[in-house]
């Protein structure tokens, strides 16, 4: 029985210790399985869990609930948030304390998913100070690879560079070539957003031959779909079609839904490219259908964005626009310029075909300005990112030189002249950037000059249009301590000339009209058109007998305008309506009501008058048709 107990003694502890080193290998394996078939890497590491229910190890349990993390961030949040839970609690037993950057790395990747980038860039902040200070260095270079990733989706291009570049030497470090390779993919995505679209394929193409040779499946379906949006930045329609469709192949045979979804995406923004939105809505219908089970928001923007697109092109305007500005709140709560300016044109174009034109304008102004701060953030993050590889280099020149400085000054000497041709280099290029800079942005202030110049002036006649002649009298009316006149005049039996004489007459009548009534109204009086062949005058400081007098002598100038190239013998005049404020009282739309009446009163007179409302007061005549 002694005997027995002993040989008991020593086989059970060996048996756990037996266990233990398989749930270890197990996790591993699985962390290594994730970047080929992520199924696989569920099992292994549920298996992990298995295990380590007959034998706890706070450390190892923690680990493969960190591989689960990552399977369920992009595919079941609450089973994502579960396993955060379960490791959270595990923490205050772990002996390795760089595991809680882990769990924090795991979470902010579950709300990146989900599209809350704020709340994820200081998770990831709080995980990297956690690793540095426990000295982990594997954990750290996970966090900067998620982080890095982040901040090239942000735009913040050189600091995500610098971090995905420090994560790929730490993997290298600690000899995880299959994460090493993964950080060159997010390398090339952050070059791809930066509009480096060539430098961006040079790198995905070499990460995929590495990727193919390991076997590394579920990467490589990921980098032939950023392959594919890098030729579909190109325009390269073909090769960018061949792209997606391997990454469907790929992710159809890891039952990956997620990355059925972003190349199926990929594959309708080709069919649009090419004019076949039926083929693009059929594949769009299959995108959405495998994104519903999964939290990524982003990439159902996405899917909405492109659906637009094919709508618009199918006639079915209104599906058009509601999908586009679906998709509009997403990019815009994740500040992604990328996105949003294709989506703002989109907007204004779809607007456009359904006559909306204010609303199409106000589009394109975004899109252009979301453009344009887009290129001067890549001008600037380009800048910025090669400041940062200049300083790199300057301090490992210097490094070298110290150490060698006793061996050969000379060499010391030439190696000070070369970093002293790349400053000169950095200098002349930023010189270059600054101007390229200036340029931009005064042509960024001339663009919104020349928007806001045609946005509060009439097309046809040239004059300011209602928008300028409201703002002007809402700003009297607000400011001015005495009185403000409004003439509103109609052209009597306009709709006789078009009918009679057809619309481009007509046109050319308000055309003369205004560039004599021009003349004849000075600063800092306005002269603008309402609207058809209504006109309005805002006389500042003018009250009422003084607005009456300008009315009179304005109708008698038309009266007296040539019009007979076009009319023949016939005249024009028109019916005035003159309204005065009373200062400080007075509110735009009651001042507009009562000079409308008096228009109308002009109207029921005969027409070719002048007719008045003089205060508040006085009660208003109502409109007669």
């Amino acid at each position: 029985m002694l005997a027995a107990a002993l040989l008991l003694g020593v086989v059970l502890p060996s048996a756990r210790a037996s266990e233990k080193a398989s749930a270890q290998g197990l996790i591993e394996q699985a962390a290594n399985s994730a970047r080929v078939d992520p199924e696989v890497s569920r099992r292994q590491a549920e298996s992990a869990l298995e295990l380590l229910r007959r034998d706890p190890n706070p450390d190892l349990e923690i680990r493969a609930r960190l591989v689960l993390c990552d399977y369920y961030s992009e595919r079941d949040r609450a089973a994502a948030e579960e396993q955060i839970g379960a490791a959270s609690a595990l923490l205050p037993q772990a002996t390795r304390q760089g595991l809680g950057a882990g769990v924090l790395n795991c979470q902010a990747e579950t709300l990146q998913t989900i599209g809350e980038n704020n709340q994820a860039s200081d998770l990831y902040a709080q995980a990297a100070a956690i690793a540095t200070q426990t000295h982990d260095d594997q954990m750290l270079a996970e966090v900067l690879f998620s982080s890095g990733y982040l901040r090239g989706l942000r735009g913040e291009y050189a600091v995500g560079l610098s971090e995905l570049r420090r994560a790929q030497a730490l993997f290298e470090q600690q000899q995880m070539p299959q994460h090493a390779l993964a950080a060159l993919g997010s390398i090339a995505i952050i070059y791809n957003r930066m509009g480096d679209y060539a430098e961006a394929a040079h790198l995905y193409e070499r990460a995929l031959e590495a990727q193919h040779k390991a076997g590394l499946k579920r990467e490589e379906a990921v980098t032939l779909h950023n392959l594919g949006r890098a030729h579909e930045n190109l325009q390269e329609w073909d090769a960018a079609h061949d792209d997606f469709a391997a990454s469907l192949e790929l992710s159809r045979q890891l039952d990956y839904l997620r990355g059925q979804a972003y190349a199926l995406r990929g594959l309708a923004t080709v069919a649009n490219s090419q004019g076949n939105p039926n083929a693009a809505m059929t594949l769009l219908d299959r995108a959405a259908e495998a994104q519903q089970r999964t939290p990524d928001t982003r990439l159902l923007a996405q899917i909405e964005l492109a659906r637009g697109i094919a709508l618009h092109q199918l006639k079915r305007l209104k599906e058009s626009a509601a999908m586009l500005e679906q998709a509009l709140v997403v990019f815009r709560q994740a500040d992604s310029l990328g996105e949003l300016a294709p989506t703002y044109d989109a907007l204004a174009a779809v607007d456009a075909d359904l006559g909306d034109w204010r609303s199409a304008f106000d589009y394109r102004t975004l899109a252009q300005t979301t453009a344009t701060r887009l290129l001067g953030d890549q001008l600037d993050q380009r800048f910025a990112t090669l400041k940062v590889e200049f300083d790199t280099a300057a301090k490992e020149q210097e490094n070298e030189l110290l150490t060698r400085e006793n061996e050969a000054n000379e060499k010391a000497l030439s190696q000070q002249l070369r970093a002293g041709k790349l400053r000169t280099a950095v200098v002349v290029l930023t010189v270059l950037l600054v101007a390229m800079l200036v340029w931009l942005a005064v042509y960024q202030r001339r663009s919104t000059l020349r928007l806001r110049a045609l946005a509060m002036t009439d097309e046809l006649t040239g004059v300011p249009n209602r928008r300028a002649v409201l703002a002007l009298l809402a700003q009297l009316l607000r400011r001015s301590a005495t009185p403000t006149s409004i003439l509103i005049m109609d052209i009597d039996h306009f709709k006789s000339i078009n009918d009679r004489h057809g619309h481009l007459i007509g046109d050319e009548t308000l055309r003369s009209m205004t560039a004599n009534l021009r003349e004849a109204v000075a600063e800092p009086a306005l002269f603008g058109r309402l609207g058809g062949e209504e006109f309005a005058v805002v006389l500042p400081t003018t009250d009422l007998d003084q607005a009456i007098t300008i009315a009179e002598r304005l109708r008698e100038r038309v009266m007296r305008i040539d019009l007979s190239r076009w009319l023949g013998d016939r005249r024009i005049s028109v019916s005035i309506g003159v309204a005065t404020s009373a200062p400080t009282r007075d509110t735009m739309s009651v001042i507009l009501r009562r000079a409308d009446a008096a228009l109308y009163a002009a109207k029921d007179a005969g027409r070719n008058c002048v007719r008045t409302h003089a205060g508040a007061d006085e009660q208003i005549t109502p409109r007669v048709a």
